[in-house]
């Protein structure tokens, strides 16, 4: 299958919220994305489809050179082929691009999945936010990776292992 990454648009929010339910227990409401796409002028938002329409969606907040990961999800059917990191990547490659040198996310204490993932893609822990999710008060444990530019990226995620062991 051949993925395609543009801007999302104010058209694209039905079917964001459809993922949205889809992979989140406390998802985020049609006004909260058109909020986002109309009034956050830090506010970055990306659409990965196909040919079978959207597969997956980031956002992502750019201040100064940090970006800062505000959702990432996949379609229910196109999860484990590799497609969460594809999209990760583009949008590590989107924020470098656009002057983010290091880029943050928070994420479940119990989502080994999608840690994993994000250590494979140069994130390591750097700390806990108590009671973070609204929805049962989980825990986030916080994540960075410094952003490199494309033709370092294999080197720099390679060496992601050293960092968290150290």
């Amino acid at each position: 299958m051949v993925l395609e990454y543009r801007l999302m648009n104010l058209n694209d929010i039905a079917a964001i919220v459809e993922i949205e339910r889809e992979a989140f227990t406390a998802p985020w409401s049609a006004e909260a994305f058109r909020n986002e796409l109309t009034n956050n002028l830090f506010a970055k938002y990306m659409i990965m489809e196909s040919e079978d329409g959207i597969v997956g969606y980031g956002g992502m907040w750019l201040i100064i050179d940090e970006a800062h990961v505000t959702n990432i999800a996949v379609r229910e059917r196109f999860r484990g082929r590799g497609y969460g990191k594809s999209l990760l990547r583009e949008m590590m490659r989107t924020a470098y691009f656009l002057g983010a040198r290091r880029m943050t996310l928070e994420v479940r204490v119990s989502n080994e999945i999608a840690q994993s993932l994000y250590r494979k893609m140069g994130f390591y822990p750097s700390g806990v936010r108590p009671e973070y999710y609204s929805d049962n008060l989980e825990d986030a444990l916080i994540m960075w990776a410094d952003l490199v530019p494309e033709d370092d990226e294999e080197a720099e995620y390679a060496g992601s292992e050293k960092r968290e062991e150290a």
